[in-house]
C-alpha cells in the first residue's frame, strides 16, 4: 500500500509534519512497515481541503487531530 502526504505550505500549516510523525509511529507500532510505504509529496493541488493524504491514488483530507482514527479506518483495516 502506497500512502503518500503532502508536505507543501498550506498543508503544512495545517499540520502536515505532525500527520507524517503519528503515521510513522502508528505504522511502527503495527509492525506494518513491510506493507506500508510512505512518502511525502510536495502540492496536490487541493490546498483547501486540509492535509491531503493519498491512500492508493484515492485522496483523503486528514488532520492531526484525525489521523489516528483514519489510520484505523483507511489503512490498517485494509492491509491486515
Amino acid at each position: 500500500m502506497k500512502v503518500t502526504v503532502c508536505i507543501g505550505s498550506s498543508c503544512h500549516l495545517k499540520g502536515s509534519r505532525q500527520v507524517v510523525e503519528q503515521l510513522q509511529d502508528l505504522i511502527s507500532s503495527e509492525c506494518l512497515g513491510d506493507k506500508i510505504k510512505l512518502g511525502g509529496t510536495f502540492c496536490m493541488g487541493e490546498c483547501q481541503k486540509g492535509v491531503c493524504v493519498s491512500v492508493d491514488d484515492v485522496l483523503y483530507s486528514v488532520s492531526p487531530e484525525t489521523t489516528k482514527d483514519f489510520f484505523l479506518s483507511e489503512i490498517k483495516s485494509r492491509v491486515q
